[in-house]
C-alpha cells in the first residue's frame, strides 16, 4: 500500500536534492571542519556556504546563524541565554500555545524562582496584544512567542510584537520552526533578537537546527567546550546534516511563493470537502491567517485517535497534534487554551501537507474519511 503522508508538521521527507548534497560529506569528504589541513578546510568552506544559505532564507547575515541539533535546542538556548545575560530580570513572558520545548523549559525555570506569564489566546488561537502590553515591565528578561502554531497553523503578529519590544529594550525570541520554509521571513522586518529553526520541518534531515542571533544581542552558549560556532555552541559540527539544511533552505527560498500557492489550494480542497461531507465537524483556529499547509479539524462525538487508526489502515498518515506530545493522555494544550470544548478537542485531527503531496492523494483522503467518520459515529459511546 502506498502511504499518503499528510503529517508534515511532525516531520518531512528529506528532499532528493538535499540527500545528494549531503552524501559526499558522509563518505568521501569526512574531515573535521576545525582541522588546519586542506582536507578539513574543504569541509569548513562547505559548512560556511550552508550558513550563508540559511541566513539568506530569513534575511539574516551569515555570522548571525548558530547551528544546533534541533528546534528544541535552539529554543532552550535562546531563552536560557536571555536569562543568563539579564541576571537582574527574572520574568519570562510566553503564550499558552507554545511548543513543549518552550513551555516545559518555562515550567522548569518557574520552579527555580523565575516568574512566568503565559498569555491567553482567543477562540481562534490569536494573541491579545493588549494583554501582552499589560504585562511588560522592567522585570521582563525575554518574551518568547511562536511565529506560527504547530497544531492549528495560526500565525502570530511577530512584527508588531517585535517593534513593541524593541522600543522597550526587551529581548524577543520566536520559535519559527513551523514557519521557516513555508512563509517568507525577514528577521529585520520582524525585529526579533533570536529565531529558532529545525531542519526536519523543511525537508532537511532530523538532528540539525539553527538559531538566529541578531548581531549585538547579549548571548551565552548552552553547550560549553571547544571553539566551534565561534564559541557560541561547542561540539563538533554535524557537517553533513548542516550542509543538508543549507540546501533545504536554498530550495525553500527559490520556491516558497509557488509552493505556498500550491499548498493553499490543496489544503483548502481537503478542508472544504471534509466540512461538506462530514456533518458536525469544525475547523480549529483562524482560517484567514495561517500556514498554507495546515488545517486542524474536529469531528464531534468520536475520538480523533480512532480516526487516525482507521486512516492508517488505508495508508494515510495524519496526527492529533504535536509529535512531541504524542503518548500524553492530556488533551491538546493548544485547543484547550482556545477554549475548545472537551468533546470537540477529543475528536481533533491535524492534516499538514508538503510539496510532495498531490491531487490524487487528497482525493483519496476525501474518499475514505467520510466513511470512517460515519462508522465511528455509528458505534460511538459518546452519543449524538
Amino acid at each position: 500500500m502506498q502511504e499518503i503522508y499528510i503529517d508534515n508538521n511532525a516531520t518531512t521527507a528529506v528532499a532528493q536534492e538535499v540527500f545528494d548534497e549531503m552524501t559526499p560529506y558522509l563518505r568521501q569528504l569526512y574531515g573535521n571542519p576545525s582541522s588546519s589541513y586542506s582536507f578539513g578546510a574543504i569541509v569548513r568552506s562547505k559548512l560556511e556556504e550552508a550558513r550563508a544559505k540559511v541566513a539568506a532564507l530569513i534575511g539574516a547575515e551569515a555570522d548571525e546563524i548558530v547551528f544546533t541539533s534541533c528546534g528544541t535546542e535552539s529554543d532552550n538556548t535562546a531563552i536560557l541565554s536571555a536569562l543568563k545575560t539579564n541576571g537582574h530580570r527574572n520574568h519570562i513572558v510566553t503564550t499558552k500555545v507554545e511548543h513543549p520545548a518552550v513551555l516545559n523549559l518555562c515550567k522548569l525555570k518557574e520552579g527555580e524562582g523565575y516568574r512566568v506569564t503565559c498569555l491567553s489566546v482567543d477562540n481562534d488561537g490569536r494573541l491579545d496584544m493588549d494583554a501582552l502590553k499589560a504585562v511588560l515591565d522592567d522585570t521582563v528578561a525575554v518574551v518568547s512567542v511562536m511565529l506560527a502554531n504547530n497544531e492549528t497553523g495560526v500565525i502570530f503578529p511577530i512584527q508588531e510584537i517585535g517593534r513593541l519590544l524593541r522600543e522597550r529594550g526587551i529581548l524577543f525570541h520566536t520559535d519559527a520552526v513551523q514557519a521557516v520554509g513555508k512563509l517568507p521571513i525577514n528577521v529585520r522586518a520582524l525585529s526579533v533578537d533570536m529565531l529558532s529553526i529545525a531542519g526536519h520541518k523543511l525537508h532537511a534531515p532530523k538532528g540539525v537546527g539553527a538559531l538566529y542571533v541578531r548581531k549585538g544581542t547579549p548571548y551565552h552558549p548552552l553547550l560549553i567546550g571547544g571553539h566551534q560556532e565561534d564559541g557560541r555552541r561547542a561540539g563538533t559540527e554535524n557537517v553533513a546534516a548542516i550542509i543538508g539544511l543549507g540546501k533545504a533552505c536554498e530550495l525553500a527560498k527559490d520556491n516558497i511563493n509557488d509552493e505556498s500557492t500550491y499548498l493553499n489550494r490543496l489544503r483548502d480542497k481537503l478542508q472544504d470537502a471534509i466540512l461538506a461531507k462530514c456533518p458536525d465537524c469544525r475547523p480549529n483556529g483562524a482560517t484567514s491567517n495561517r500556514l498554507p499547509n495546515t488545517t486542524n479539524i474536529s469531528f464531534r462525538y468520536i475520538d480523533g485517535e480512532a480516526v487516525l487508526m482507521l486512516l492508517n489502515q488505508h495508508g494515510i498518515c495524519a496526527s492529533s497534534g504535536s509529535a512531541c506530545s504524542s503518548g500524553s493522555s492530556e488533551p491538546s494544550h493548544v485547543l484547550a487554551a482556545m477554549s475548545v470544548p472537551a468533546d470537540v478537542i477529543r475528536g481533533s485531527v491535524r492534516f499538514s501537507l508538503s510539496r510532495y503531496n498531490n491531487e490524487a492523494e487528497i482525493d483519496k483522503v476525501i474518499e475514505v474519511l467520510p466513511g470512517i467518520v460515519k462508522y465511528l459515529r455509528d458505534i460511538s459511546p459518546f452519543g449524538r
